[in-house]
């Protein structure tokens, strides 16, 4: 599977991505705020079904989680994870270096993902300071593409006091600049209900990895950009530390994943 692709934007009441390979066929999820905020808008409270799942079991941590045993998190079937890196352009997660290294060092496929504010400043903004401080990409088969955590606003109004179209051209700024700088797009972790309101269920995303986020034990339906998700967020809690998550697919798919094929 082929995930890079070139991309063109069109604006008015929507932002269209249009890349020039195909387009993904998967989606994606994840937060620091967001695994309580989220997902708890989207269902019911998680529930031990969600072990029996098939998929490949994995978790997301921020600062929240201090530092990580990651052996233990191994130990506990875990086999990949998304740390959190930045928030906005002045915040670092300060076990950043223990969570993502150690994770690594473990053996497990990391990636890095950015809580998205755009009520402070423009998506090629964040997009750069998140690059610049962990957020990167390399094709070593162990390396997920970074995320962007698009979700209700912790501080303040929903959508950060933005109308749909003006959260849709934030995203694809961001989306549009990781992509320049690393190659690959920016897997979206986000939920239906914040995608329906906050970007007026836009379908111009489609060649971003969505994460998705639903604590049940079913997804439910997608944001309009996506037919499939790549990772769902099940839980807040549950056998990994942070937020349990689930990629749709063997380790060797994560793997091809992680590999942008």
């Amino acid at each position: 599977m082929h995930w890079g692709a070139a991309v063109a934007l069109s604006v008015a009441l929507t932002i269209t991505i249009t890349p020039t390979a195909a387009a993904a066929d998967y989606s994606l999820a994840d937060t620091t705020f967001a695994g309580s905020q989220i997902a708890k808008a989207e269902g019911a409270e998680p529930t031990v079904k969600y072990q029996n799942l098939d998929g490949t079991a994995g978790h997301d941590v921020s600062g929240h989680q201090g530092a990580v045993d990651w052996g233990a998190a191994w130990a506990a079937g875990g086999r990949f994870v998304y740390v959190k890196a930045t928030e906005g352009t002045g915040y670092q997660n300060p076990q950043f270096a223990q969570q993502y290294n150690g994770s690594y060092n473990v053996g497990m496929i990391r990636g890095a993902y950015h809580f998205a504010r755009p009520d402070v400043s423009p998506g090629a903004a964040q997009a750069d300071y998140f690059v610049d401080h962990g957020g990167g990409w390399s094709p070593d088969g162990r390396t997920l593409p970074g995320a962007v955590d698009a979700e209700y606003n912790p501080y303040g109004e929903a959508c950060y006091d933005m109308d749909p179209g003006a959260m849709s051209r934030w995203l694809a700024d961001f989306s549009n600049t990781y992509y320049a700088r690393t190659g690959r797009f920016p897997a979206i972790y986000t939920s239906t209900s914040w995608w329906n309101r906050c970007t007026g269920g836009n379908a111009g995303f489609g060649a971003n990895p969505l994460w998705v986020a639903r604590y049940n034990d079913f997804i439910g339906a997608l944001p309009a950009s996506w037919g499939r998700q790549v990772i769902w967020q099940f839980a807040d809690a549950g056998a990994l530390p942070g937020d349990q998550n689930l990629f749709d697919g063997s380790l060797g798919r994560l793997r091809d994943f992680a590999l942008d094929r």
